[in-house]
C-alpha cells in the first residue's frame, strides 16, 4: 500500500498522450476488441440495429473522452440496459417506429444527466440501498440470459415475440425442440469458450480477451458451414454502412404518450447514472495511483455522449465496468486508452465492416449470457445472505418486482422494505431522512457525532459533513447516540475510512459496543 500511495501520477491532456502513448494504446487496442462484438450483441438485445451499439462506443471513446472526470473508465453501451432500451423500443411500438420514439426520452434522459452533473448529484448512488441496487443488477441479468437463450439456440425470432422474462424461461423447453443444430453447435461452443476463459491459468493465453477467441472460432466455423447461403437471416449480424447510417435518427413524437415517455426518461437517467456512479467508484479503487474521479464531471461527459448518441441513433452509453476492469488490468495510464478504444472500433468499421457481417448471432448471445450470468452468478445470493436475511429479503424482492414489473418498480419495491425493516428494527421516523450529526474540532482531531440513525435515507446528510472534513485529519465518528446504523452506511463509511486514509489522515469508528450485529459480517447493520 505504501509503495501505490508514492507513485507519480501520469500527466494529463497532450502531455499524458505523449508520455503514455504506447501503453494507453495498447491498453484501448485489447478493449476494442472486447467492446467490438460486445456493443453489436448489446444493440441487437436492445432491438437497436447493430451498428449503433458501435456508433455509441466510437462517441463514448472519441468524444467523450476529452470532457470525462475519470481516467480509467471506457464509456459505451451496457448490457445492464439491454432490459430498459429494449423495453422502450416495444413499448413504443416495437420496430424501426419503436426504435426512432424510444431515442427521443434517451435525448432528453441524456440532458438530465447532464443537469444532475452541473447540480452536483454525483452522490445520488449513496442514496440506494446497495442490497436493492444489486438485486436490480441480479435482475437484469437474469431477464438477459432468459432473452438470449433462444438467439443462441437460433429459434427463429417469431417464437419469442411478446413474451415476458419469466414466459421467455418457460418456454425454454420449446426453444429446444425448434434449435438449430449447426448455429446451436457454435453458440454453445463460444459459450463454453467464454465461461471456461477465467479457469486458465496460463497468464499469457490469459491476457487474449475471452471474446475474441469467441471470434476466431466462430468466425471459420460460420464460413466452414457456408451460413451465408444455407442459414436464415437472422443467423447473422447485419450492420450496413457506418456513412449511411450516420444521420439525425431521433423522432420526439413519442412525447404524445406522455406516461410511457417520462417513464423511460427517469429509467435511462437513474439507472444509466447508477451504473456509471458504481462504476467510477469500483474502478478508483483499482486505480495504482489513486486518483480520484470528479463525479459530476463524469456525469455531464457520459450526458454529452448520452444526449448525441441518441441523436444519431445510437444505445446509451454508461462507464461500463468490465471493459473499464479490463483497462486498469491491461495497463492503462489515462483517459487516451478509452479515446483509442473508440478510434479503433471506428477505424475497424470504416475498413472491415464486411467481416462484421460474418459473426453468427449465437456467438454474440454466447457472450451476452456470460455477462447475465455474471450479473446473477448464485455468489451475489450467498454473498448478500452472509451481510443479513433482511437483505437477501431486500435483494429478492427487488428481483421478484422487476421481472414481473420493471426496474422502476423493482428498485422502489427494495427501497420500501428496506425503510419498513428499519422501522421494525427501531428507526425513529424523525431521522428517516435527517440524521443529527455535529462535527466538532480540536487540534488535528475531528470529531463526527451522529444522532438517532444513520441509514440510507440520511445518509447523504452525513456524507457532506464528511467530505467538508479537509485531508490530513484524526478523524473519530462517535455512533453511540444512534438506535441503528445499516449495511449501506456500514459500506459507505467502510469507504470513507480507506478514501481518507489514502489523503494521509486516519479515521476511527467507535460507539458501536452497544449495538448488535444482525449477522456476522463485518459490514452487517447494527442496533441498539
Amino acid at each position: 500500500m505504501e509503495n501505490k500511495t508514492k507513485l507519480t501520477a501520469p500527466l494529463d491532456g497532450f502531455a499524458g498522450l505523449k508520455e503514455n502513448f504506447s501503453t494507453d494504446a495498447i491498453s484501448g487496442f485489447i478493449v476494442f476488441l472486447l467492446a467490438l462484438p460486445l456493443s453489436l450483441g448489446i444493440a441487437k438485445a436492445s432491438e437497436f440495429p447493430p451498428i449503433m451499439g458501435l456508433i455509441t462506443a466510437i462517441i463514448g471513446g472519441i468524444v467523450v473522452s476529452f470532457l470525462m472526470g475519470s481516467r480509467l473508465t471506457i464509456k459505451g453501451p451496457a448490457a445492464g440496459l439491454i432490459v430498459i432500451v429494449a423495453g422502450a423500443v416495444n413499448e413504443f411500438g416495437g420496430g424501426e417506429t419503436g426504435w426512432h420514439l424510444a431515442l427521443g426520452a434517451m435525448v432528453v434522459a441524456g440532458i438530465v444527466q447532464i443537469l444532475f452533473g452541473v447540480f452536483k448529484l454525483g452522490k445520488l448512488a449513496d442514496f440506494f440501498p446497495l442490497s436493492a441496487i444489486h438485486g436490480m443488477l441480479a435482475a437484469i441479468g437474469l431477464i438477459i440470459i432468459a432473452k438470449q437463450i433462444p438467439v443462441l439456440l437460433d429459434v427463429a425470432p417469431a417464437l419469442t415475440k411478446g413474451k415476458g422474462p419469466i414466459a421467455l424461461i418457460g418456454a425454454i423447453p420449446t426453444f429446444i425442440a425448434n434449435l438449430d443444430p449447426k448455429a446451436s453447435l457454435i453458440g454453445i461452443v463460444c459459450l463454453i469458450i467464454m465461461l471456461g476463459w477465467p479457469f486458465i491459468k496460463n497468464p499469457i493465453i490469459k491476457k487474449i480477451p475471452a471474446p475474441l477467441v469467441v471470434l476466431i472460432v466462430a468466425i471459420p466455423a460460420e464460413l466452414a458451414m457456408d451460413f451465408q447461403t444455407t442459414e436464415p437471416a437472422y443467423a447473422l449480424v447485419h450492420i450496413g454502412n457506418l456513412m449511411e447510417n450516420i444521420k439525425v435518427n431521433v423522432d420526439f413524437s413519442g412525447f404524445a404518450q406522455m406516461g410511457i415517455f417520462i417513464k423511460y426518461v427517469v429509467m435511462f437517467a437513474l439507472v444509466g447514472t447508477l451504473e456509471s456512479l458504481l462504476t467510477v467508484k469500483a474502478i478508483d479503487m483499482l486505480d495504482p495511483y489513486r486518483r480520484k474521479s470528479d463525479t459530476n464531471k463524469d456525469l455531464i461527459a457520459v450526458g454529452v455522449g448520452n444526449t448525441l448518441a441518441a441523436i444519431l441513433g445510437g444505445l446509451p452509453m454508461i462507464s461500463e465496468v468490465a471493459r473499464s476492469s479490463s483497462n486498469v488490468n491491461n495497463g492503462a495510464k489515462t483517459r487516451w486508452a478509452n479515446f483509442f478504444h473508440g478510434f479503433f472500433i471506428l477505424g475497424f468499421v470504416l475498413l472491415a465492416s464486411h467481416l462484421i457481417e460474418l459473426i453468427p448471432n449465437t456467438a454474440l448471445a454466447a457472450m451476452l449470457i456470460t455477462v447475465g450470468i455474471k450479473l446473477a452468478h448464485p455468489k451475489e445470493f450467498i454473498h448478500t445472505f452472509n451481510i443479513g436475511k433482511e437483505q437477501l429479503s431486500i435483494f429478492l424482492i427487488t428481483i421478484f418486482f422487476t421481472l414481473y414489473e420493471d426496474l422502476l418498480v423493482g428498485i422502489a419495491a427494495g427501497i420500501a422494505l428496506k425503510i419498513i425493516i428499519h422501522l421494525v428494527n427501531g428507526l425513529p421516523i424523525s431521522s428517516l431522512f435527517k440524521a443529527p450529526t455535529l462535527v466538532s474540532f480540536e487540534g488535528d482531531e475531528y470529531l463526527v457525532e451522529i444522532d438517532k440513525s444513520a441509514v440510507f435515507t440520511n445518509y447523504l446528510g452525513i456524507k457532506s459533513k464528511l467530505d467538508a472534513i479537509p485531508s490530513g485529519f484524526n478523524v473519530t465518528i462517535d455512533l453511540t447516540n444512534t438506535k441503528l446504523v445499516d449495511h449501506s452506511v456500514m459500506e459507505n463509511l467502510h469507504h470513507f475510512e480507506h478514501d481518507y486514509i489514502e489523503r494521509g489522515g486516519t479515521v476511527k469508528i467507535i460507539g458501536l459496543d452497544n449495538h448488535k450485529p444482525i449477522s456476522g459480517h463485518k459490514l452487517a447493520a447494527r442496533k441498539v
